[in-house]
């Protein structure tokens, strides 16, 4: 299982050759620093574990603070593990991830949620009102709590409660393109969690290592091209 770590900075739109607009989220994915190779004789199984976005020494614990020092980096804010890394062998404590995703390749996207606070049973089970006429005596709420039989509130019911904010996985995405000097990656659709929120981009549980060629205007397999001011000219350079 490869990944990367990377922060979500928010949402835009590109266009393919054949005019159709695709939303994708922009992501920057900074340099990931591998802190931990972990293997089955020493630790029971396979892992490694890699950090990202520097915080400050005097936020850090001293334990992290040694850990950090030996893989010869600042201290992290976010750090992951990830078990059975392909390509581990060839890693060493202290280097950074090569890029190892392609443009047009089906991931899977993994963020926290945004957090909606407490809600009803229909905002968050999406579940159907009652009538709304005079002495309905059932309008929004979350309907029978059980039956005669049972006496009690099955398990599984579903209840108003804490909605969001929690771990979401969106499954079956696509990087769109790459932006090498801005450590940027585009990422079809949508992302969870808030801006400036860390997500986790790694490879498809369910098409794992499936490529969809892809070709959106003003992008290359490498790097964001120039302005629309860039474009313009070569334009006329052309006529």
């Amino acid at each position: 299982m490869k990944g990367i770590l990377g922060k979500k900075l928010g949402m835009t739109q590109v266009f393919t050759e054949d005019g159709v607009q695709i939303p994708v989220t922009v992501v920057e994915v900074t340099p990931n620093v591998v802190t931990q190779i972990k293997t089955e004789d020493k630790d029971g199984y396979n892992a490694v574990q890699v950090a990202v976005s520097d915080k400050r020494v005097k936020n850090t614990s001293k334990s992290l603070q040694g850990h950090f020092d030996k893989a010869n980096t600042a201290p992290k804010r976010f750090v992951k593990e990830f078990r059975d890394f392909e390509g581990a062998d060839e890693l060493s404590v202290g280097q950074e991830l090569p890029n190892i995703f392609e443009v047009g390749e089906i991931i899977d996207v993994q963020g926290i949620s945004k957090g909606k606070g407490f809600q009803g049973a229909i905002k968050r089970h999406n579940q159907r009102r009652g009538p709304m006429s005079h002495g309905s005596r059932f309008h929004r709420a979350p309907g029978a709590m059980g039956n005669v039989q049972d006496r009690r509130v099955r398990k599984g019911k579903l209840l108003p409660g804490h909605m969001g904010d929690a771990l979401t996985t969106i499954q079956n995405s696509q990087i769109v393109a790459f932006d090498a000097e801005k450590s940027l990656v585009l990422v079809k659709g949508n992302v969870p969690g808030s801006n400036n929120t860390f997500v986790t981009l790694k490879k498809s549980v369910k098409t794992p290592g499936k490529i969809q060629e892809i070709k959106v205007l003003n992008f290359n397999d490498a790097a964001l091209v120039g302005s629309k001011n860039e474009s313009a000219e070569e334009a006329g350079n052309e006529e």
